[in-house]
């Protein structure tokens, strides 16, 4: 099994992020006022981590269901929670046919999995038991908080931004007013950076949920034929691009959108060729090479 230092890149993409906020931090009457922005996307952070389990299925629709009405669902959650040494999170289905799921909670004990009415329908015992341990692993590795603390940092770079536009024009003295050419790059440039960061991150943090979600079920090529079969089903069944769906997209095992909607830069989820290569090497089968057993 070949680790391909996860961990390191998103720390590496921390830094990058952190650096484009000092960055224009600086601008603002030499930095003196960059714990502003600081407390305030620490409390926006605390916000979205703790509303994480709520705000994802409200934006899926979605509704806890019972073991008698999901057995299957319920039989592989609780098997990979007990064989994680975990608590078993809330389950919920999400009445579309687009075939995905997401995890999402502040903790393994505050978490809840959902899958949609379409991936139940799409996918085999075998491939679903691959993605629910894709999704476990995104809870057990704190991903929801990662992806908070970039969501909170990019949007704050954005609203900087905007504030270094504005003070550049009518600014009050000229010592504390930013030079007019580097502000108008920085409030330009520095949002752009820090969406490629954060997307960046969302990419990183899938692979280590592959990799990881398939040592926890000891079956890599099970979430490879999965991802296979979901590559071709989102495409059948893209979902539209509604704020909230697009705001809860990059927890999804899949980009739910139409291909081509984005570009690789600001995609919220690595290529499916690329994720499907890396589960085969796993396997120790090479590229190309699928199991589809049920």
């Amino acid at each position: 099994m070949h680790r391909h230092y996860n961990g390191l890149k998103t720390a590496l993409l921390f830094g990058a992020i952190i650096g484009v906020l000092l960055a224009m931090g600086s601008l603002f009457a030499g930095g003196r006022y960059l714990w502003i922005f600081l407390l305030i996307g620490l409390a926006t952070t605390a916000y979205g981590y703790w509303n994480s389990d709520t705000i994802a299925i409200r934006a899926m629709r979605a509704r806890p269901v019972t073991e008698a009405e999901a057995p299957a669902m319920y039989r592989i959650v609780r098997e990979l929670s007990m064989r994680a040494g975990q608590p078993m999170p809330r389950l919920y289905v999400s009445p579309t046919q687009a075939p995905n799921a997401f995890a999402t909670g502040r903790n393994p004990a505050n978490s809840a999995v959902c899958c949609t009415e379409g991936i139940l329908g799409l996918l085999d015992e075998r491939e679903l038991r691959g993605v629910l341990g894709h999704e476990l692993m995104h809870v057990y590795n704190r991903d929801i908080l990662t992806s908070s603390v970039a969501a909170a940092i990019a949007g704050m770079i954005t609203s900087a931004a905007q504030i270094l536009m504005f003070s550049s024009m009518f600014g009050g003295s000229d010592e504390n007013r930013p030079h007019p050419i580097a502000a108008l790059l920085m409030s330009l440039l520095a949002p752009m950076a820090a969406m490629v960061i954060q997307m960046a991150i969302s990419r990183t943090r899938e692979y280590d949920a592959d990799e990881d979600g398939a040592r926890l079920t000891g079956d890599p090529l099970a979430l490879a034929s999965a991802l296979h079969k979901l590559q071709y089903g989102v495409a059948a069944a893209p979902l539209a691009p509604e704020q909230q769906v697009v705001n809860a997209s990059h927890l999804m095992i899949a980009n739910p959108f139409r291909a081509g909607d984005v570009t690789s830069l600001f995609a919220t989820h690595p290529p499916m060729e690329q994720r499907i290569a890396r589960l085969e090497n796993m396997a120790g089968g090479g590229p190309g090479v699928i199991d589809h057993r049920g």
